[in-house]
């Protein structure tokens, strides 16, 4: 079942179209990873899942209930935390944290203070006081202390340190196992890859590709080392191979996931001695993305870096 559903969604600033047909879902107990790079859209398309914007076009819908005319209803089902937060600079973080919980009608004071601990934050200093990573701390134990339905994280983890990054992906592992749902939006590829069930790539307003990261793999390529007793022969005439190099260890190249097998096929002929594939990641498709619509054989983007 959709927890979040957005068909068609078109947002215009003037002349300006931020965002263009954006169809998105997700469904209940699923985490969906939103990326993007800078300007692609995600914060606007945020800010309207949130009833903070609204929409030229399109219907964008949470819990069945239209994200801007049911706005007050939705939020009480919704946590929130944004990529830069901003709070009471003369307030603790404790207060901070106590009021947004208060705010949602809960009041988990065991889990509080479970979080503030894996957290690793002082919630006695005034927040004026507070660096970017305890600011961002002090927004996420107060949405991971509330019984919401739908997370919606847009870049959540900015300004956290690797340690503190996965704390972060234990608790959003944690609210999955309970069934709830999460949009997360992130620049961080290797957490989005590690948690994300479906993925959605937006770019320069537009969606241009959606799907679990098996399906998405299609897209990318495998990177080969390859050291064979015989030289290899005809390599380069085979479908789906590009960018081959020869080192120390033997040969290096790409090979389109899809055409693996036959590949595998040909250099087994040549006495293998050693293989290593280096798996496709999000980052290649990314890059694929990003750095180029269309790769051709000689341009090696997609491959991996």
């Amino acid at each position: 079942m959709s927890v979040l559903k957005v068909t068609n969604l078109t947002k215009k600033f003037g002349k300006f179209t931020a965002l263009d047909n954006v169809n998105l879902e997700v469904n209940s107990g699923e985490i969906f990873g939103f990326i993007g790079p800078n300007g692609a859209g995600k914060s606007t398309t945020i800010r309207v899942l949130l009833g903070i914007l609204k929409a030229t076009s399109g219907d964008v819908k949470i819990f069945g209930k239209d994200a801007w005319s049911d706005a007050v209803e939705i939020h009480k089902r919704v946590a929130y935390v944004p990529g830069d937060v901003n709070l009471w600079p003369n307030l603790t973080g404790g207060e901070v944290i106590d009021l947004f919980v208060k705010l949602r009608g809960t009041n988990h004071k065991s889990r509080r203070e479970e979080l503030i601990k894996r957290f690793d934050l002082d919630p006695t200093k005034k927040c004026r006081t507070y660096s970017k990573g305890n600011r961002q701390k002090v927004a996420l134990i107060a949405a991971f202390s509330s019984e919401a339905d739908l997370y919606i994280l847009d870049e959540p983890t900015s300004g956290l340190d690797p340690l503190m990054e996965n704390i972060f992906q234990e608790c959003v592992m944690e609210i999955k196992q309970k069934g709830k749902s999460v949009l997360l939006s992130s620049h961080i590829l290797s957490e989005v890859e590690k948690l994300c069930d479906r993925v959605g790539i937006i770019r320069q307003g537009k969606m241009i590709e959606t799907g679990s990261l098996s399906e998405l793999r299609h897209l990318t390529r495998t990177q080969i080392l390859l050291d064979t007793k015989e030289p290899v022969k005809n390599l380069q005439t085979l479908e789906g191979v590009h960018e081959i190099v020869k080192t120390e260890q033997g040969l290096s190249f790409q090979v389109d996931t899809e055409e693996m097998d036959q590949v595998i096929r040909h250099v087994s002929q040549f006495g293998v001695i050693k293989l290593e594939s280096a798996p496709p990641t999000l980052e290649d498709l990314f890059m694929r993305h990003y750095e180029g619509t269309e790769t051709s054989a000689d341009t090696g983007v997609g491959g991996v870096k």
